[in-house]
């Protein structure tokens, strides 16, 4: 990730961050790629987008964005800003909870704790989206999307953890079952679930 012709050489710091971000463990259902890095968010940047895939069927997906600012910034509460966007397709009986919006909430901090990810300043949205078909459309089954859109600011050193946190909330909110983090009591791999096995949920 050198810097393009006239921009500041990345600090080592960031470059050891977005590494360590390069290490989190990825499930076999997640496909990872390099984003482009967004622009005058922050005077560093890197971006990364992923995908939810089981039996060649995209479940959900999203994109996490880590931003720096060597002298800091006061909203943050610090000198890095996760901001992530994760979303996926749900299940009839989830999309009508009235909770739905605490329990998405509640997902993205179970797995920062689940992973040790300390953070401060925490914000962002859980929405729902409807689609009906009309029309030429009008066969097809309504669709209801969850999206989570959500910023924090980690704390110390270990950046690896909140990108495990946030992969780890893909696969929630496509509908597979967590698996124990790495140091953890759990052993094994937790089986994943068929296409039709989701869908009968």
């Amino acid at each position: 990730m050198a810097p393009a012709v006239g921009e500041t050489e990345e600090p080592a710091e960031f470059r050891r961050a977005v590494e360590q971000m390069r290490t989190a463990a990825l499930r076999p259902e997640i496909e990872l790629e390099d984003m482009p890095r967004p622009r005058n968010l922050a005077p560093f940047s890197a971006a990364f987008s992923a995908e939810v895939v089981v039996d060649d069927e995209e479940l959900g997906g999203g994109r996490i964005v880590l931003l720096h600012d060597p002298d800091g910034h006061e909203a943050w509460e610090g000198t890095f800003r996760f901001v992530t966007l994760s979303r996926a397709e749900l299940e009839p009986e989830m999309a009508t909870d009235p909770l739905l919006p605490e329990v998405g909430w509640t997902w993205l901090t179970e797995a920062l704790h689940l992973h040790g990810a300390q953070y401060v300043a925490p914000s962002g949205t859980v929405s729902r989206a409807t689609s009906q078909g009309f029309g030429g459309l009008e066969g097809q089954i309504a669709r209801t999307e969850i999206e989570i859109r959500a910023s924090w600011t980690p704390v110390g050193d270990d950046l690896a953890a909140h990108m495990q946190a946030w992969l780890d909330l893909l696969c929630t909110c496509a509908g597979l079952p967590p698996l124990p983090p790495a140091g953890s009591d759990g052993e094994g791999v937790v089986p994943m679930p068929s296409r039709s096995a989701l869908r009968d949920r």
